[in-house]
């Protein structure tokens, strides 16, 4: 029989073993009593990304923060530790600081959001009817591709819905390099290009137009991308091409939040996924918390892995 000594010995030895045994299973965590702080940017769907990673950080034993900074001042907030990571950074509209950052390794992209972010010409199923090429971008060559889209304003030409103005002129001059037979008329806004094509779509009518996703339209009507001639990426106002979409860590985030680091290089947010959640909170007016906090329910199949990987 044990004594009341050796009891007490072997109490404290199991809490011991215990206690190490918790401890190495909570190492991989690092600081977790120090928040992570993610930068908030201008719009709805980086708003989303940012807090669907943060509410699955919050799982993975992690305290956040969210930190309003514009795409070019968060840069200023990595610089000065005030901001941790930007979960969505749009590698198209970098601005002047981030290239030098990343040359001076104070910033690290931790791999792609998997967004499938589009930019280019689209169109609407009855398109299809009266350019049957589609999606070939060469299918617009053809006169009765371009009558059927023509207008009184751009006759002989078809009819490019294009961007505003103030946007850029990339769909000209793209129209002008590969002679096609079209004029690009410029909308006035976003809100006249979301009218138009739920216009079109509504009528069943031919429309071609230059459009992005996610938007949260998308969730309502069906758009089909154009396969875009062949041109110089590098060369971004005569060139319309879909913008990789990265996610970054200032430098010594993983030494700081191991498994924090090890669940960013795996998590993943598609267009689809966004533009549903980008619906509910632009137009049904739903707070976004409640909105991403109902993804993250529903979606457990999904991100449980990462987690469960970002453990080990």
């Amino acid at each position: 029989m044990l004594s009341g000594r050796s009891i007490r010995l072997a109490a404290v030895a199991g809490f011991a073993s215990l206690s190490m045994s918790l401890s190495a299973a909570a190492a991989p965590l690092g600081e977790a009593q120090a928040p992570i702080r993610i930068a908030l940017n201008e719009w709805t769907g980086q708003n989303i990304t940012a807090h669907v990673a943060g509410q699955l950080l919050e799982k993975l034993g992690y305290k956040v923060q969210y930190v309003t900074a514009g795409s070019f001042p968060q840069w200023i907030g990595m610089q000065d530790g005030s901001i941790d990571m930007t979960p969505e950074l749009w590698t198209n509209n970098l601005g002047d600081i981030y290239p030098k950052m990343l040359e001076a390794k104070q910033v690290e992209p931790v791999g792609d959001l998997g967004l499938n972010a589009r930019d280019g010409w689209a169109y609407t199923d009855a398109t299809l009817a009266v350019c049957p090429g589609l999606p070939d971008w060469k299918a617009l060559l053809e006169s009765s591709c371009a009558a059927a889209l023509a207008t009184a304003e751009t006759l002989p030409n078809g009819r490019l819905v294009d961007y505003p103005a103030d946007w850029g002129t990339a769909s000209a001059n793209e129209i002008e390099d590969f002679k096609l037979p079209l004029t690009a008329v410029p909308a006035g806004s976003e809100g006249a290009l979301v009218a138009e094509l739920q216009a079109a779509v509504a009528a069943d009518k031919p429309l071609l137009m230059r459009f992005w996703a996610p938007h949260w339209l998308l969730a309502q009507v069906k758009l089909n991308w154009l396969d875009m001639p062949p041109c110089d990426p590098k060369d971004g106002a005569r060139c319309i091409l879909p913008s990789p979409v990265i996610k970054v860590v200032r430098t010594g985030f993983g030494e700081k939040w191991p498994a924090a680091y090890a669940f960013m290089k795996q998590y993943q947010l598609g267009a689809e996924d966004q533009q549903q959640m980008m619906l509910e909170i632009d137009q049904n007016k739903k707070e976004i918390g409640a909105v991403v906090g109902a993804w993250v329910e529903a979606n457990a199949a999904r991100w449980s892995p990462w987690i469960d990987e970002a453990k080990k």
